[in-house]
């Protein structure tokens, strides 16, 4: 069971023909689903005591596929495909002669390249959206998320097909997200970022971050009481996340620059675009029982991503590198902002994978 089912199965309960509930969830005319990025399973089900409230609410463990990265699991969200079919493989992956960076759609050492026009979202994630399809049958489709994500490539690719709502804080999200769905057959996305961000700099589990999930449980019980009758609250994330031992530093190891073109990805998952076959192999040996090194054929096969398409395949990189424990591979010139963060996600580890699936149940009156 994976996040890509998960708006499916909410979508079956407002009729929307192939929308499967393959989750089993409640059905509802009016639901919200909102998306807490970081909310790894794992961290949750660790820290409770910190969140009575999602604590209490049913629900069941799902996977957020393979790499456990934001975009591509929004990207999931949004379609209902993994990542090996809709093509947002990561943080950052190549597309043609540029490397994406799929959150800002910008170059990856350039975030002031904005690469909207050479790369048209649309056309980076083709496959029509669960969104799209249920505005096609009907449906009052809402997206609360951010001010700044309105228009943004990764909305535009993954999240198209809704009524866009920009929000600045916890008391509008939940306001947006509760006016979104006053009338019959109405789906409400929300999202919010906070809790990942938190985790980042100061690393899952710290004081900080506990303090942030208390907040977080405490908007869940406020959008919760709140809800009208015949209607379905969901909560979800998008990953876990791990707190980061040792570091590799892919820019001080020329050993580890040897015949790769590209590198891309992010710190837990790596991508090499090659030129010599023997990549492989050093950073196999270099890196020993910290990774899983694996070429994309054998990754592919192996199933980390899910049904493989032509267009996912080429952004894949000749070899996947997926860290194990809590060791990650910073690049400190070319990508200093992660060098000096606590936690991490992207690889394959049931802490970096697994997501809750919640839900709290109004009934019609």
């Amino acid at each position: 069971m994976t996040i890509a089912e998960v708006v499916p199965s909410l979508l079956s309960g407002l009729d929307v023909p192939g929308a499967d509930n393959t989750l089993g969830l409640p059905a509802a005319r009016r639901v919200v689903l909102l998306l807490v990025d970081g909310l790894g399973h794992e961290l949750l089900r660790s820290h409770a005591e910190h969140a009575p409230f999602l604590s209490s609410m049913a629900g069941r463990e799902i996977s957020a596929g393979f790499p456990s990265s934001t975009a591509t699991s929004l990207a999931s969200i949004g379609t209902g495909l993994l990542s090996g079919e809709h093509g947002i493989v990561g943080y950052t992956f190549e597309v043609g002669d540029e490397v994406l960076n799929s959150l800002t759609w910008s170059r990856a050492d350039d975030r002031h390249h904005d690469l909207r026009k050479a790369l048209v979202p649309e056309v980076v994630q083709p496959h029509p959206t669960l969104f799209e399809r249920a505005a096609a049958a009907g449906v009052a489709v809402s997206v609360v998320a951010p001010l700044f994500h309105r228009g943004s490539g990764l909305t535009r690719a993954v999240l198209r097909g809704s009524w866009f709502r920009g929000a600045a804080g916890f008391g509008d999200l939940a306001l947006g997200a509760l006016a979104a769905v006053r009338e019959d057959r109405s789906f409400c996305y929300a999202y919010h970022a906070d809790l990942d961000t938190i985790g980042h700099i100061y690393g899952p589990g710290s004081e900080e971050w506990l303090l942030q999930l208390e907040f977080i449980d405490a908007l869940v019980s406020r959008i919760a009481a709140r809800m009208p009758a015949d209607s379905v609250l969901a909560v979800t994330a998008d990953h876990g996340m791990i707190t980061a031992g040792e570091r590799i530093d892919f820019d001080t190891e020329p050993l580890l620059w040897q015949g790769v073109r590209v590198i891309a990805g992010e710190p837990r998952v790596r991508y090499l675009h090659t030129e010599s076959a023997e990549v492989l192999d050093v950073w196999r040996e270099y890196l020993g029982d910290r990774a899983d090194v694996l070429t994309r054929e054998d990754a592919v096969d192996a199933g980390w991503f899910g049904p493989i398409s032509p267009l996912a395949a080429d952004r894949i990189g000749d070899v996947v590198v997926a860290m194990k424990g809590s060791a990650v591979i910073v690049r400190s010139q070319a990508e200093p902002m992660w060098t000096g963060m606590k936690g991490f996600h992207g690889s394959r580890t049931r802490a970096e994978l697994a997501i809750p699936i919640l839900f709290h149940s109004v009934p019609s009156v």
